[in-house]
């Protein structure tokens, strides 16, 4: 395996049996701090106006904008105070069941390292700014909380169904790539989107994607992208509607349906959808209009 990779197939030396490490805090330097501040600066000038309320106000309420990585010890105190959730060093990428098991149990796995500055704007595996700076302050949102905890255990439940692929798209398309539609308008709360400069402006702002109203089956029949913007983005009233059809859904028979139906391709739209945005579809892979700046507010 490369060793700068961070995918594995069983736990590291130093690793627990499930998966977790200590984060070391200690052990990041001057660069890794620095490199924090860099991604945090620039993306908290551009996201008022366009992250949902949820993700500013979870900004807030963990603290987030003090200087360097956050560490654990601190960050875990205020988030379980505000939801009863807590972030878990990993070395890397984990197994599908040990990352549904740690979010059934309110632990979020994050990534114990953080990249160069010749992956600023891109890498292959999640690193600490993702994964904390992405995800950790959408957790602090008792609703979407909860929504994490219901898809933990219904993950758990896919894998005696064989259905990891099509469960795999609804984390995608909501997690990560999801947009809410607040009452001052269209906003992103997907981790994959508030911690990538250029895509939080192409999600909303570019006419290429369609922008459609979350349907769940809808959802789990439609492929993604994992190397570049997205060209269909799923579009929730609320965090609680995100919940409710969780909770509520009985997915066994979902996964039977789903195994009779045809997938949805990326930039695909179907007679059933209910388009928020119609997209142009021009956008060429890896042709961003956007111009990232290189340094803190640039």
């Amino acid at each position: 395996m490369d060793s700068s990779s961070h995918v594995y197939d069983a736990p590291p030396a130093g690793a627990n049996a499930d998966w977790t490490v200590p984060q070391n805090w200690d052990a990041f330097g001057a660069d890794d701090h620095a490199m924090w501040d860099r991604l945090f600066a620039r993306q908290t000038a551009m996201l008022p106006g366009r992250a949902a309320d949820a993700f500013l106000r979870g900004i807030d309420v963990l603290k987030l904008t003090r200087p360097g990585i956050p560490d654990y010890r601190e960050l875990n105190a205020r988030l379980m105070a505000a939801t009863g959730w807590q972030i878990v060093a990993v070395p890397g990428l984990v197994p599908d069941d040990v990352f549904f098991d740690h979010l059934a149990n309110r632990r979020f796995p994050a990534g114990n390292f953080i990249r160069t500055p010749e992956q600023l704007d891109y890498l292959q595996e999640p690193d600490i700014f993702h994964d904390v700076f992405g995800h950790v302050p959408m957790l602090a949102d008792p609703v979407f909380a909860d929504y994490m905890v219901a898809y933990g255990k219904g993950g758990l439940r896919s894998l005696g169904f064989g259905a990891l692929d099509h469960l795999a798209r609804l984390y995608w398309y909501t997690v990560e790539f999801g947009l809410i539609q607040q009452a001052d308008g269209l906003r992103i709360y997907g981790a994959g989107i508030v911690s990538s400069y250029a895509e939080s402006i192409f999600a909303l702002e570019d006419p290429s994607p369609n922008r459609i109203a979350f349907d769940l089956l809808r959802v789990m029949r439609s492929h993604y992208r994992i190397d570049d913007f997205q060209q269909n983005y799923f579009v929730v009233s609320s965090m609680e509607q995100l919940l409710q059809v969780t909770v509520e859904t009985d997915f066994a028979p979902l996964y039977e349906r789903l195994e009779s139906l045809p997938d949805i391709l990326v930039g695909e739209t179907i007679a059933e959808d209910a388009l928020v945005t119609k997209g142009t579809q021009e956008y060429v892979k890896g042709a961003s209009r956007y111009q990232v700046p290189k340094s803190p507010g640039g």
